[in-house]
C-alpha cells in the first residue's frame, strides 16, 4: 500500500460523501469513485475532489491505484463487490447490512476471514467517547451486574407515507427495514457497550416494516427492550439506550452525546466528553477541545483511521469488522423469524 492509502468510493449519494471526508481526515486520498454511470461517475468525482473517476464499480476495483475500497451502494450490490475486492486481496470498507439474508452475510465474513485482509462495517456510533465511556466503567464494574438494557432509536423520515426510495424495495431494504437500516445499529451499539450478547428474542414489526419492537435476554441474565422507528415525528436521529447495574446506569443520547449520564443513588451525574474523570479509552477519541462539540462525522472519520490503522498492521481495540457485519445479520434473522411467529426465538449463531 501507498504511504497514503488511496481509497476507492463506489456509490455517489449522501453516505458517499461521508466516506470522502473521512478518508482526508485519515491521511488519505480519494483515488477513484464510481458510481450507477460514467457520466455520474465524473460528476461525483468532481463533487468529492477525487482524482479520478472509473466507469464502473469493478473498475475501480481492479484498478492499480485504488488500496481500499469503500462500498456505499444500495444493500443487493455490497456481496457482489465485497466479494470481488476480496478475490483481489484489497481491504474493504463495505457498509451495512453485508447481505440480504443471514447465508450470505456468513459467506462474505467467512470469505474476509480466509482473505486475510481487512474488512470493516461503520458502526460508527462505537466512536462517541461518551460510549467509550461507559463501555469502560461497565469492564471495570462501575455499574455492578447489570441487569436491565433498554432503549430505542427514533427517526422520522418515514412518516406520512414519504418515499423510502430504494430502501423500500423488498430486495433492498424489506419489510423489516426499520430494524435492518438503524435496529442493528442499536442492538450493536448497546452490546459493544455492555458487553453482553442478545440470546433470545421476542419482536413485532409494523407500519409496512417502519417500527420493530423488540423484547431479549442476554447471555448474561440480563433482560432488555428496544423500539426502532423511522416513523416518530421530530425524532431526527434519537439513538438512545441505557445500561442499568446493581450500583449505577449509563445512559446515552446520540443527539446530545457530549455526556454520559451516571445515574446513582444519590441522583444523575453528567460525566462531559474531556473532563477529568473520563478515561483513556474516551480520552482517545476526544478530538477537540472540551465544549467543542463532536459529531456524527468526527465518528465516521475515527472509524476510517481505525480501519487504515489495521490495515497497516496496528488493529485498534473495538474495531467494527465484517464479524460484526454478520452479527447484525444474525440478530435481523432472529427480528424476522420473531415477528412472523409471533414466538421467542433464540439468535443464531454466526
Amino acid at each position: 500500500m501507498a504511504d497514503q492509502p488511496r481509497a476507492g468510493i463506489i456509490g455517489a449519494g449522501f453516505i458517499g460523501g461521508v466516506h470522502a471526508h473521512a478518508v482526508r481526515a485519515a491521511g488519505g486520498i480519494v483515488s477513484r469513485v464510481a458510481a450507477s454511470s460514467p457520466d455520474r461517475a465524473a460528476a461525483a468525482a468532481r463533487q468529492l475532489g477525487a482524482q479520478s473517476s472509473a466507469g464502473t464499480a469493478e473498475e475501480l476495483i481492479d484498478a492499480d491505484d485504488v488500496d481500499v475500497v469503500h462500498i456505499c451502494t444500495p444493500n443487493s450490490l455490497h456481496v457482489p463487490l465485497a466479494e470481488r475486492a476480496l478475490a483481489a486481496g484489497k481491504p474493504v470498507v463495505c457498509e451495512k447490512p453485508l447481505a440480504t439474508s443471514l447465508a450470505q452475510a456468513r459467506a462474505l465474513a467467512a470469505h474476509a476471514t480466509d482473505a486475510g485482509v481487512v474488512a470493516t462495517v461503520p458502526f460508527v456510533y462505537r466512536f462517541y467517547p461518551s460510549v467509550r465511556e461507559a463501555r469502560a466503567r461497565v469492564a471495570a464494574g462501575g455499574a455492578g451486574p447489570l441487569h436491565l438494557l433498554h432503549g430505542a432509536y427514533l427517526q422520522d423520515w418515514q412518516a406520512g407515507g414519504l418515499s423510502a426510495g430504494w430502501r423500500g424495495d423488498p430486495g433492498e431494504g424489506g419489510r423489516y427495514r426499520a430494524f435492518a437500516d438503524i435496529g442493528v445499529h442499536w442492538c450493536d451499539l448497546v452490546e459493544f457497550a455492555s458487553g453482553q450478547r442478545i440470546t433470545r428474542l421476542l419482536a413485532r414489526t409494523g407500519g409496512g416494516g417502519t417500527a420493530t419492537s423488540v423484547l431479549f435476554e442476554t447471555d448474561a441474565g440480563a433482560g432488555g427492550t428496544m423500539l426502532a422507528s423511522q416513523t416518530a415525528l421530530g425524532r431526527r436521529n434519537a439513538l438512545r439506550f441505557s445500561l442499568d447495574g446493581e450500583r449505577a446506569s449509563y445512559g446515552f443520547d446520540q443527539e446530545h452525546p457530549e455526556a454520559l449520564l451516571v445515574g446513582g443513588p444519590d441522583g444523575n451525574l453528567g460525566v462531559f466528553r474531556g473532563s477529568p474523570a473520563t478515561s483513556a479509552a474516551a480520552a482517545r477519541y476526544s478530538v477537540l477541545p472540551p465544549g467543542h462539540p463532536q459529531g456524527y462525522q468526527d465518528c465516521f472519520n475515527a472509524f476510517v483511521r481505525d480501519s487504515y490503522a489495521a490495515i497497516a498492521g496496528e488493529p485498534p481495540d473495538g474495531l467494527p469488522t465484517f464479524a460484526d457485519g454478520l452479527r447484525a445479520a444474525a440478530l435481523t434473522d432472529a427480528v424476522v423469524t420473531s415477528s412472523e411467529s409471533s414466538t421467542w426465538v433464540e439468535v443464531p449463531t454466526a
